[in-house]
This record gives C-alpha cells, structure tokens and sequence, in this order.
C-alpha cells in the first residue's frame, strides 16, 4: 500500500523506493504505538501521502502554474470515473482488468507531476478539493484545472478501453 501509494504520486519507482524506506522508518521509530491500532493502515497511508508530496516539493521543481480558466463546455462537476476492479469478475475479465490497470499505472506516471498528484490524491486517496489544494498549497481553482487536464491526458492516451469517462 505504501509503495502503491508512493509510485502513483511520484510516477518514479526508484523515488517510491526510496520514500517508503522513509516511511518504514518512522513506522518502525513508533512501532511501539502502531502495533496494536487499528489506525494503524490509516497512518501509514497518510504518512506515505506527506512523504510524497514533501519531496516533490523539495527535490523536484515547483509545479507551474496554470491559469485557471476553466475548460469551456464542461459542468462543473464533470467526473472521470475509472472503475477497474470488479468484484465478482470471470478468470478473463480478472486478467483483462489486470493488464488494463497496469496501463492505467503506467499512463499515470506518464502524467507531469502537477497533474498527475492531485488526479491521484482525488481519485485515489479520495481527498477532497480543498484539502488537495491545502496540500500543495495552490487554489482550489488550479487543483480543479489540473485534475480536469490530466483526466484529459488519460482520456487521450488510453482512449475508450478503459472506462474513462
């Protein structure tokens, strides 16, 4: 979960590495206090999530700014929805699902940083617009412009095979 975490915000093996070798650290540093939560899978998600976003605002450059002219043509609350994952799939479904989610991976890492991060911490760590904004510290209306752009992004380089709509 860490490394999965890690890989899709940073889109770099090597640096999702390398981040959760952190975040092991500082579990096992309070595995102690860890060791009988049940918060437990909650905290490290969390820690792997401010990890992620503390280096790339370290070591990579800062994101630039879009303006935040929103897209003409498109409601307010248009939403890509990729649903993979089903849960009672036949053995070729699970297989197709599979290759299909491992392409959703690899065009997600393909995405700039200041696209890709927000459309993972929306889609994937279900955050909400304003704590991804309060994250990254930009505005609301940059998360929103970037999170449609990169939905863009991903609509363009895995077509109609996925379910992105």
């Amino acid at each position: 979960m860490v490394y999965a975490t890690a890989v899709r915000l940073l889109g770099n093996p090597a640096e999702a590495e390398d981040v959760s070798q952190t975040v092991f650290l500082k579990a096992f540093q309070r595995f102690a206090q860890l060791r009988q939560s049940p918060a437990a899978a909650a905290w490290l998600r969390t820690v792997a999530r401010n990890a992620c976003l503390n280096h790339l605002t370290r070591y990579r450059a800062r994101w630039q700014v879009f303006s935040e002219i929103a897209a003409a043509g498109r409601p307010e609350g248009d939403e890509v929805l990729v649903d993979i994952a089903a849960a009672a799939a036949p053995p070729d479904d699970t297989i197709q699902q599979a290759e299909e989610q491992g392409q959703l991976e690899h065009a997600l890492r393909r995405l700039p940083d200041h696209q890709r991060v927000p459309l993972v911490l929306y889609h994937f760590e279900e955050l909400s617009y304003q704590r991804i904004a309060e994250s990254l510290g930009v505005s609301i209306g940059k998360v929103k412009t970037d999170i449609h752009r990169g939905r863009e992004a991903l609509r363009r380089v895995l077509g109609g095979r996925h379910g992105v709509r």
